[in-house]
């Protein structure tokens, strides 16, 4: 007894020896985090994103198409009038001759409307505002042939290869131009201070007799705090569908982004959405 007892004792000593000596299981290494690539899917007809500061082509969808390109012809109709480099301060009305015949699309400006020309200008670009642009370019020296054949002019300066203006306001569907030819027309436009300032403001108001006129932006992402907008630009007709021309930062770098003929009212803000994730979910992966 006293014998089988030793035995037991021991063999019990032996197993717990074994229980707490036995090395513990190695911890799983953690696997690197792996950002997957979405593939970008976007409603816009063409498309092209360029880094501003080396000219890589981002994205690009059908950017050589020639088309309609609606209110987007305002960033020319800006530059063509600060070329000239009329009196700012000067005043202009608005008359009957600034109505819209062709498309009757509606506006805020009255006529009879006196404001300046810098006024006029900025809600031009930042309201989108087709009575102030083509007053723009009636009162330009010479009137609106004139101001479409400096408009024409700059596009050849420029080099756009399928660009052709016929009005200031971008009313008419014979104001065509590629993708490529706005990233450069964008570009242009970022070396003129007040088409950066007007057309990235919030909002704006002018006085039209006793009571005062506000004009949102036509872009709503410049009211977003999570986008940083240097330039901006909407535009549309029937013809164009919805565009959008922005200088933006995305991805921790300055890009030129064109989208032209978006179907559906918010596609164009929803294409500007789905770039950002997709150029920042692809700084993510290489980090």
């Amino acid at each position: 007894m006293t014998f089988s007892l030793g035995v037991r004792i021991l063999a019990l000593s032996l197993a717990s020896f074994a229980l707490f000596a036995a090395p513990k299981p190695k911890a799983k290494s953690a696997k690197p985090k792996v950002v997957k690539e979405t593939k970008l899917m976007l409603r816009s007809s063409s498309v092209l994103v360029l880094d501003q500061a080396t000219g890589q082509t981002l994205v690009d969808k059908h950017s050589s198409a020639v088309v309609p390109i609606a209110s987007l012809t305002k960033l020319m109709t800006a530059m063509v009038l600060l070329d000239a480099h009329l009196d700012p301060r000067e005043p202009i009305s608005i008359t009957a001759d600034d109505k819209d015949e062709l498309r009757h699309s509606h506006s805020r400006l009255p006529v009879g409307t006196h404001l300046l020309r810098e006024e006029a200008l900025m809600l031009a670009l930042l309201a989108s505002e087709n009575r102030a642009a083509h007053a723009l370019g009636r009162t330009f020296p010479g009137g609106l042939t004139a101001f479409v054949t400096a408009m024409n002019r700059k596009a050849t300066a420029l080099g756009l290869s399928g660009a052709h203006f016929e009005d200031p306001t971008g009313l008419s569907a014979h104001n065509v131009a590629t993708a490529r030819d706005l990233a450069l027309i964008l570009n242009a436009a970022c070396a003129y201070p007040e088409i950066r300032d007007f057309s990235t403001r919030r909002e704006a108001s002018i006085q039209s007799g006793r009571r005062a006129i506000a004009f949102p932006n036509t872009n709503a992402l410049v009211r977003n705090p999570r986008w940083s907008i240097g330039l901006s630009k909407t535009g549309y007709i029937e013809e164009a569908g919805r565009c959008l021309a922005m200088q933006v930062q995305m991805a921790n770098r300055t890009v030129l982004v064109v989208l032209l003929d978006s179907w559906g009212k918010y596609s164009r803000l929803g294409d500007a959405a789905r770039i950002k994730q997709w150029l920042e979910a692809r700084v993510a992966g290489r980090a």
